[in-house]
């Protein structure tokens, strides 16, 4: 358990971006390794923390971790998918919450952790769960998941031009033969891939195990619910605070809170905007903070991420 050590990127920037009221409710959607439950207990006094995580791992590591603030009444862990969030948060009677951050970036030891089958630069059972009791994993989707699914996958949410290609390498493959580790997967996608393009752009498997990765988690509809919770559990002056790390969540954060932030449509030649059509939020940041030189020079999963900040500034 000694292994989940996590370099939070923009640990402070997302911190302080909630403008943390010392009493005040608060939700870290994703604990991990603590990092940013770490420096919000930091400012509370007499306020609360909810810290989800899906990984019972991450759960296990802080009890062990933050038991002081545990024992203090400031933290409480919740070990669920954060797209459960308001039904959870409603069992601890919390309806109203002054800030919640997001670090959606898998954590460190998921993917050094060679057993998880995260990383495509381990051999391991081809797995990738999260949730250790979710029924599908990278195994199923690789050996069973028909070809027009794959390559939807692939092109969706890992932006692999090869998708066709290596979805149609995959079920030849396995036609003979389960792929079942991650080095099997890795063989496959270099077949699949022509060798002038393999010399270029990173890893050849990387988009594809982040498509697979992605939707063995059913990763970008569940942030999408948890942000729609989150914005409606929000009290006045309550934040938002979202790192993400790859092109497709940072889409659809950028999409949903500029839509919060923005009018609707309204007739022309309108002279006053209605109160009531004023919108209840407002962007904290027109673009996005982004790791300054020297956390990209420590940190190399620094080097795509990105915050933004969102506000409710009305009911």
């Amino acid at each position: 358990m000694s292994g989940f050590k996590h370099v939070t990127v923009l640990l402070h920037e997302a911190v302080n971006g909630l403008d943390v009221d010392p009493n005040g409710t608060y939700v870290d959607a994703t604990l991990g390794g603590g990092g940013h439950t770490t420096e919000i207990l930091k400012q509370l006094n007499k306020g609360h923390l909810y810290s989800f995580d899906q990984d019972e791992e991450a759960i296990a590591y802080n009890q062990q971790q933050l038991h002081q603030a545990i024992e203090d009444g400031r933290l409480t862990l919740i070990h669920d998918n954060f797209r459960n969030i308001k039904a959870a948060l409603a069992d601890q009677n919390v309806t109203e919450i002054d800030g919640i951050v997001y670090d959606l970036g898998v954590s460190s030891p998921q993917f050094d952790e060679a057993g998880r089958g995260f990383s495509y630069r381990f051999e391991a059972r081809l797995d990738m769960r999260m949730d250790q009791d979710n029924p599908i994993d990278a195994w199923k989707i690789i050996n069973e998941w028909p070809y027009e699914k794959l390559v939807r996958i692939f092109y969706r949410y890992g932006e692999e031009k090869f998708a066709k290609q290596i979805a149609r390498r995959i079920e030849q493959t396995r036609a003979h033969q389960p792929i079942n580790t991650t080095t099997d997967l890795v063989a496959v996608i270099k077949e699949a891939i022509p060798a002038a393009a393999r010399r270029h752009g990173g890893h050849p498997a990387k988009k594809v195990f982040q498509a697979v990765r992605i939707a063995v988690n059913d990763e970008l509809s569940a942030l999408e619910d948890s942000l729609e919770q989150a914005l409606a559990l929000l009290g006045v002056g309550g934040r938002i605070s979202v790192i993400t790390f790859q092109s497709l969540e940072d889409r659809l954060v950028k999409t949903m809170f500029k839509e919060k932030a923005s009018l609707p449509d309204l007739p022309p030649n309108l002279p006053v905007i209605p109160k009531e059509l004023e919108p209840k939020y407002k962007l904290v940041t027109r673009k996005p903070i982004i790791p300054n030189e020297r956390e990209l020079a420590e940190n190399h999963r620094a080097h795509s991420a990105k915050l933004r900040i969102i506000e409710r500034t009305k009911i």
